[in-house]
């Protein structure tokens, strides 16, 4: 595997991830019954420690998310302490050599954000409270980052907080709360693209692009049409029409408007992809893990390294003139995620050999933010993990 000079190894850390979520986001109901995970990485604390861990791995870059929570928990009302211990968490990532990156959301919101306003799918909040915010981390921050990640994922907010039920509002199979919700943090993302690039810093995307087939009822027999259907109509809503926003300035949410947004195809200086899993898709719309028939790993997916491989290629024939970063995270359980990475990083450095101008590729969350999490290159006792040992060896290969 070899990587092109410069490559990019980088680290994604969650707002939760770092500390629990503040009371006063949108989860403060679910701490309030104790329905959320304990502290964290004990950050800020344990920040400085941590993120040497990290640079040791041979990561140059890390995305931190600016809690929007805890940083204005009441509109209007900055908490400058927060600020102040946010930017000494910054430092400590810089002193260690790591170039940060800046995210503004990842997943919780302020409650008075999304629930007395009605959070991104409310027009006037979007471009009010939003915009005061993005003003707020670039002037608070701007001169200490190296680039900018405006929203994480934003489809998967829409998808968990809607259709799953796994996030607030725990809506499950709203469709018209999904159909607003995705195209008001689309919006809101390109939004603040638009004014964090100003400021002369470089601007990422962050989408998740989730490869979606059709179902099979038998493993020998074909899809049928509804679910062929399906699978195209899932497929647009999470890739098209964010790819059609990008590259035409239209954004198209299925059952809704379409609103123009031109400066959308200028909105960002590298365009990224997340990537999970796969899906399987009924005839009735029912989502199932991908490939079928196969053991799904701890959080209910199953573990696909080659569909990191359909998602990059998509992105880079939809844009063959851009510049990409990819993101992944754990596959599996934690000896099985060490093995998905290095399919990860063969199809990642072909795809680099092979002429495609991929930037960087960042792991997310790299430190368990629990015991037994399995999710991190280090565990929670910030002891190398199988990915860890796999990462740390090719970034280093790369360096010498």
């Amino acid at each position: 595997m070899a990587f092109p000079e410069g490559f990019d190894w980088g680290a994604a850390i969650p707002s939760t991830d770092g500390r629990a979520p503040s009371t006063a986001s949108d989860l403060g109901d679910a701490i309030d019954r104790g329905a959320v995970a304990g502290p964290g990485l004990g950050w800020p604390a344990a920040a400085a420690d941590d993120v040497a861990v990290i640079a040791d791995l041979g990561i140059g870059s890390v995305r931190l998310t600016f809690d929007w929570a805890r940083l204005e928990p009441a509109p209007g009302r900055v908490d400058d302490p927060a600020v102040e211990e946010l930017g000494l968490v910054v430092d400590a990532a810089r002193e260690a050599g790591l170039a940060v990156w800046g995210c503004l959301h990842d997943g919780p919101l302020p409650g008075w954000f999304a629930v007395d306003e009605h959070g991104f799918g409310d027009p006037r909040a979007r471009r009010y409270h939003w915009p005061r915010f993005v003003e707020l981390a670039g002037e608070a921050f701007g001169d200490r980052v190296a680039g900018w990640v405006p929203v994480a994922e934003p489809n998967r907010w829409a998808q968990r907080g809607w259709i799953d039920g796994a996030r607030p509002p725990f809506g499950r199979d709203d469709a018209e709360g999904f159909a607003e919700a995705l195209e008001g943090i689309l919006l809101a993302t390109v939004d603040a693209a638009l004014r964090l690039r100003g400021a002369g810093k470089p601007v990422a995307s962050c989408h998740w692009y989730v490869p979606v087939a059709p179902a099979r009822l038998e493993a020998d027999l074909p899809p049928t049409p509804e679910a062929e259907v399906w699978a195209a109509r899932i497929d647009e809503v999470h890739r098209g029409c964010w790819e059609r926003l990008l590259r035409e300035g239209t954004l198209v949410v299925p059952n809704r408007s379409p609103i123009e947004v031109p400066a959308a195809r200028e909105a960002f200086d590298l365009l990224g992809l997340s990537y999970r899993h796969g899906w399987a898709v009924r005839g009735d719309g029912a989502l199932l893990p991908y490939p079928q028939r196969t053991e799904l790993g701890p959080d209910g997916t199953v573990a696909w390294p080659e569909g990191f491989g359909v998602a990059l290629h998509g992105l880079a024939e939809s844009f063959p003139d851009r510049p990409l970063v990819a993101e992944i995270g754990a596959m599996g359980d934690a000896v099985r995620a060490g093995d998905a990475l290095r399919e990860v990083l063969a199809i990642a450095g072909d795809a680099a050999r092979g002429g495609m101008d991929l930037r960087g590729l960042r792991w997310r969350r790299p430190i368990d933010p629990r015991p037994r999490a399995g999710v991190g290159l280090v565990d929670h006792a910030r002891a190398l993990a199988p990915a860890g040992t796999v990462l740390r060896a090719e970034a280093h290969r790369a360096a010498s």
